[in-house]
């Protein structure tokens, strides 16, 4: 494609060689001639002088080196993704039932589905327009799948539950496995408690690779609308996840756990159950949330605190050693000073 032509796709302006081709997309220290990159990170501004890319989006016009085209830009980091959905158009599989999928005859299947080979579908499932289902998928009974849904293989969606419209479901994913839920008997063992409630995934999710969503004991699980989810997330049986969420790798959510609506947690983020996290909370790599968290709040460590705090705190912690030996040190010159006074008042 010609600069001229992506730029209009991107409704952007452009600056150099209209005529000049790009062929792929990569980072700026290593990319090379054909390849279309992108500077948003002030910190790669000195690859602008050696990068190999035919051109670059930038925010400022002024930053373009000689001899490369530029395509300008509020939003580079955005405009990135926009040409790389452009350039890479996505997995399209061909329309049609494979003959070694199997279909329970009460299934409600919409247009232009796919459904790859070896998956089964289940009794009462209702498949919207243009849903595609690769290999070895299973859905369970009185599933419901909206319109332009994409499941990748070895996904697993359990009876009953929901998904709403243009939702992704990359590997492995399961939706709808048994919350974890057991009531201890008088004689110490456990009692299983029936799962009987449902998750529900609201349009324009996206649910990563071995990510796991419990079905509530009651009522739903919900992962509410525009919420991406890492791959290797737990989320625990009866939770809720608001609007335009990111929960990233290995983000672990307890039973009951309420997340608002624009949350960020981290990777290997943690929180116990029966609490809230307000909006727009952002939630540093590793925190440990034992306790609900207010609106806008920005935290880090275990027990999770304010990140200035824990910021400050973290920087003490390499001094503790020295600080041990200096407190040794003065309180055995104060303990000195003690017995000399005390042998000073005997005489």
């Amino acid at each position: 494609m010609k600069i001229k032509e992506l730029s209009t796709e991107l409704n952007c302006k452009f600056a150099g060689d209209p005529e000049t081709s790009i062929t792929s997309v990569a980072p700026i220290e290593n990319a090379q001639p054909g390849d279309l990159t992108f500077l948003s990170n002030r910190k790669y501004r000195r690859y602008l002088a050696t990068t190999g890319a035919s051109a670059i989006i930038l925010e400022n016009i002024e930053d373009m080196p000689e001899g490369k085209a530029a395509i300008i830009s509020p939003a580079p980091y955005l405009t990135f993704a926009e040409a790389m959905n452009m350039l890479y158009p996505a997995l399209n599989p061909e329309r049609g039932i494979h003959p070694s999928a199997i279909l329970a005859p009460s299934a409600e299947i919409g247009e232009k589905v796919s459904i790859g080979p070896y998956s089964v579908i289940g009794d009462n499932v209702t498949i919207g327009d243009n849903v595609s289902i690769l290999a070895h998928c299973v859905i369970y009974q009185d599933v419901r799948i909206g319109d332009g849904v994409l499941i990748h293989s070895h996904c697993v969606i359990r009876e009953g539950c929901r998904l709403g419209d243009r939702v992704i479901l990359q590997n492995n994913v399961v939706i709808g496995s048994d919350g974890f839920g057991y009531a201890k008997r008088t004689d110490n063992s456990w009692l299983k408690i029936r799962q009987a409630g449902m998750v529900i995934i609201e349009d324009d999710v996206e649910i990563g690779a071995g990510a796991a969503i419990d079905r509530a004991t009651i009522g739903s699980t919900v992962i509410s609308k525009g919420t991406k989810i890492d791959n290797l997330v737990q989320i625990g049986h009866g939770s809720f996840v608001g609007r335009n969420t990111l929960l990233c790798a290995q983000v672990g959510l307890a039973g009951s756990t309420r997340v608002g609506n624009e949350v960020i947690l981290s990777g290997q983020v943690g929180a116990a159950g029966h609490l809230e996290i307000g909006d727009k909370v952002i939630a540093t790599a590793q925190t440990g949330i034992p306790n609900s968290v207010e609106a806008g709040k920005v935290i880090s460590g275990y027990p999770a605190i304010d990140n200035r705090d824990w910021l400050k705190s973290s920087a003490i912690f390499a001094q503790l050693p020295r600080l041990q030996r200096e407190i040794r040190e003065l309180k055995a010159r104060l303990t000195k000073l003690e017995d000399q006074q005390d042998s000073q008042a005997r005489s």
